[in-house]
């Protein structure tokens, strides 16, 4: 591609966060592997912005230095940035401080989380090349194939924006765009606690007593284990085993090595094992982290099921990805009042308020079209 740059200095990458330092917006992108380690491990980061495209090695430079790009003034074009946000913080030690989402932008003109090679062929009428997508991005050197396919990821990501933003403004909805950008612009990165690591076992709600202490305890004791030697947790012992152990308890090194998926631990491995369960034989109450319990009446699961078909109708006719606008979840929640995305904002404003309504009985929903489709309509008074 014309202007295209492989940065692998750190001379070199000083020269473009100088460039950078007065762009108004930048496209940014990552590629990283994730199969073999703890955190994934970040292998090239593609910035563009008016005037050229960069290909960014952070296996052979200093990255950190970005942050006085993400920091600064300019605003950030990425698709589907909940991936890449957490990775360039992790790297850079910096957000950016504006947002542009192509991805979620789209969903507020009917599109449902598209992939960037459908976005740019729906909006651009242009087709991306995917044939390198499962490329291993920490193998050296990359291939020119694969930096093609690379710089495609941002190579077209200003153009979306100013058609995204078209559309946007023509249906008044570059201000809810924005709105859920800056939220996931602000969103706080997700690491997973050790002590509640353990609410991802199969059946960890219906254990109580000594078996959640020890499936809390041989959890944590996996995720720190798989921290420390930068590996995936199944590497350190698989989930099969992990349940296994704590439906039933070994008190020997050899009950440990019975346990089907626990046969190649080592002997340290073991050892930590008993310790762990020995730890939460006698553990505290107050230390046991129980998964969280959201009270909802089983006699409402007809309404809440009513008026997600509602408000997935209300999606369709308004052009907004449904689930974008409320999951069952959200609607389930506002059911058994408790705090939802419904609650306030444009989704308020576009379903939220008529749902209560609903419930409040100010409202009905009756069906039309032979059944296909709901009505909503003012409540009859007596």
């Amino acid at each position: 591609m014309a202007n295209l740059e492989l940065v692998d200095t750190d001379q070199a990458l000083e020269a473009v966060i100088a460039t950078l330092r007065s762009e108004p917006a930048y496209g940014l992108d990552t590629e990283f592997v994730a199969e073999r380690s703890y955190r994934p491990k970040l292998c090239l980061i593609q910035i563009a912005w008016s005037g050229g495209l960069a290909l960014i090695d952070p296996l052979a430079c200093d990255v950190s230095g970005l942050s006085e790009v993400l920091l600064g003034p300019g605003t950030m074009i990425t698709h589907a940035g909940s991936g890449d946000l957490p990775i360039i913080e992790r790297a850079c030690g910096a957000r950016p401080t504006c947002l542009f989402d192509t991805q979620l932008s789209a969903g507020f003109i009917g599109m449902s989380q598209p992939s960037l090679a459908s976005l740019v062929w729906a909006l651009l009428r242009i087709r991306l090349d995917k044939g390198d997508q499962l490329s291993d991005w920490s193998r050296r050197p990359l291939s020119e194939s694969v930096l093609d396919y690379a710089a495609g990821d941002v190579a077209h990501l200003f153009a979306l924006r100013d058609e995204l933003i078209r559309q946007l403004e023509a249906n008044g909805r570059t201000e809810w765009a924005a709105t859920e950008c800056e939220i996931l612009r602000a969103s706080s990165s997700r690491y997973s606690d050790p002590d509640t690591t353990w609410w991802k076992i199969k059946g960890s709600r219906s254990l109580k007593g000594e078996q959640a202490a020890i499936a809390q305890s041989l959890s944590s004791w996996r995720e720190h284990r798989a921290e420390t030697e930068d590996l995936p947790p199944r590497f350190v012992m698989s989930d099969l085993a992990l349940a296994a152990l704590v439906q039933r308890p070994p008190n020997t090194a050899a009950d440990v090595l019975r346990v089907r998926g626990a046969g190649n631990l080592s002997k340290s491995s073991v050892a930590q094992i008993l310790s762990a369960i020995e730890s939460a034989r006698t553990m505290s109450p107050s230390d046991l982290k129980l998964p969280p319990k959201h009270s909802a009446d089983p006699s409402l699961d007809a309404a809440s099921g009513l008026l997600t078909g509602w408000t997935s109708q209300v999606a369709e006719n308004e052009r907004i990805d449904p689930r974008l606008l409320a999951t069952r979840d959200d609607v389930k929640a506002l059911v058994n009042e408790r705090p939802s995305r419904l609650d306030n904002g444009w989704r308020a404003k576009m379903v939220g308020d008529d749902l209560r309504a609903l419930l409040n009985g100010e409202s009905v929903l009756r069906f039309i079209d032979g059944g296909s489709k709901l009505s909503l309509e003012s409540s009859p008074r007596d």
